[in-house]
């Protein structure tokens, strides 16, 4: 289906064609149509389905800009989630006049928000905690709310935000449109479902063939004595330009980024214990290209959506199968290839057959390289952009004149190659 297609304001279709969408997600052609007639919705689709224009737009849809109180509110788990969204809502409203939006979330000052908020908003994005501080100070009133949407359902129960949201919930009004998108339906998530929508049409999105394609996926064995080593040498290995790290727990992530620094790569990290003003500048970083490596916890790396990421290593594997798929679902964006390697010890092969077996995945099994293979792997990609340099006739015949006159009987052409390499990699 076209957005063209859809019944909405040619602003709505304006924005969307300008953010570069012409048809819509498996996720979007389903639940639009549907939410746009007022029905609650279960959406089940993974990271990278589109789920966040697939609510976008209905909300948007509705809004009614004289009226400056609050019209919509959304809840995510965390503040970079927040902040991306709104940041999504902002664009595909883009082409209408006086709609405000604001993101509230710890580790902001309160103050700030406060003063927006009485100034009138139309749309909320929130974390659960943040919102219902701003209902007891009084600067919010959900009274006139006609929309809620609950984004990434699962990770908000799972951070222990179920009676946050069943408390936002019934301070909403008992008409009110409630939309809920999660990656997984667990037994909690569906009873939140049937105590508070409305016959809700449930859309569920397959997750692996559409939406992981160009994956390429691998797990390497490894002693858990030298699985930052490992790691290393996989960065050297696949050149890696960009890359996120991920480890289990602060701990982790702290030694992974302190150690690769110590090996001198640009790198940052990024958990829970940061400040929001640290975090801020250091997914700033990333984005914009200024470290290459990324180490985080699955937490904090939440909603970081990057272009052109190479990799995603997991350092640790993964406490569940869901925190899997998310972590992939980071790589391989906009139709781009992707890797994603996971390095298994010992004492985490069960849990990661686990993962295997629940997500119905293959991953096939490669081999650290020994230090000996980097080394000639390293000087094959040096010889491989030599070569491409003369395929494209970009070696003058100054370069070729100055190579013949220093060939003689005891050093030829091969002798004098080798040793323009060395010189190259041990400079």
């Amino acid at each position: 289906m076209y957005f063209d297609d859809l019944d909405i304001s040619d602003n709505i279709k304006k924005a969307i064609k300008e953010m570069g969408f012409a048809k819509t997600t498996p996720i979007q052609e389903m639940s639009i149509p549907k939410s746009l007639k007022g029905s609650d919705i279960i959406g089940q689709a993974q990271t990278g389905s589109g789920k966040t224009l697939a609510f976008a737009v209905p909300i948007i849809e509705k809004i009614f800009i004289e009226d400056r109180s609050p019209q919509a509110i959304v809840l995510c788990p965390t503040r970079e989630l927040c902040m991306q969204v709104a940041d999504e809502l902002a664009k595909v409203g883009s082409k209408i006049k006086k709609l405000k939006i604001l993101a509230v979330y710890g580790g902001q000052p309160i103050g700030k928000q406060t003063r927006v908020l009485k100034k009138g908003v139309h749309i909320v994005v929130g974390t659960p905690g943040r919102v219902i501080d701003h209902i007891e100070r009084g600067n919010l009133d959900l009274i006139g709310i006609e929309s809620v949407v609950l984004d990434e359902a699962d990770e908000m129960l799972n951070m222990g935000f179920i009676d946050d949201i069943e408390f936002i919930l019934k301070n909403t009004p008992v008409n009110r449109q409630t939309l809920l998108f999660s990656a997984t339906i667990p037994d909690e998530i569906k009873k939140i479902a049937k105590k508070y929508q409305k016959n809700p049409k449930t859309i569920k999105i397959a997750s692996n063939k559409k939406n992981t394609p160009k994956i390429t996926q691998y797990f390497f064995k490894c002693n858990i004595k030298y699985k930052f080593e490992d790691m290393t040498r996989l960065l050297d290995v696949y050149d890696v330009k960009l890359a996120l790290i991920f480890c289990n727990t602060k701990k982790g992530v702290n030694y992974v980024e302190k150690h690769l620094r110590k090996r001198g790569y640009s790198v940052d990290s990024l958990h829970g214990d940061m400040t929001q003003k640290v975090r801020n500048r250091v997914m700033n970083k990333f984005r914009n290209g200024n470290i290459s490596i990324l180490v985080a916890t699955d937490v904090a790396a939440r909603g970081l959506d990057i272009d052109n990421l190479d990799v995603i290593i997991n350092y640790d594997v993964p406490q569940n199968p869901e925190n899997y798929i998310h972590r992939i679902g980071r790589t391989a964006r906009a139709g781009k290839i992707g890797y994603a390697f996971t390095l298994v010890s010992r004492d985490e092969i069960q849990r990661f057959n686990a993962i295997k077996k629940v997500n119905k995945t293959k991953i096939a099994e490669k081999k650290i390289p020994s230090f000996k293979e980097v080394e000639y792997i390293k000087n094959n990609m040096i010889l491989d952009n030599v070569k491409n340099l003369i395929e494209l006739e970009e070696v003058d015949d100054f370069y070729l004149e100055s190579v013949k006159k220093n060939v003689n009987k005891k050093i030829n052409s091969e002798l004098l190659a080798a040793g323009l390499l060395k010189m190259v990699r041990e400079k």
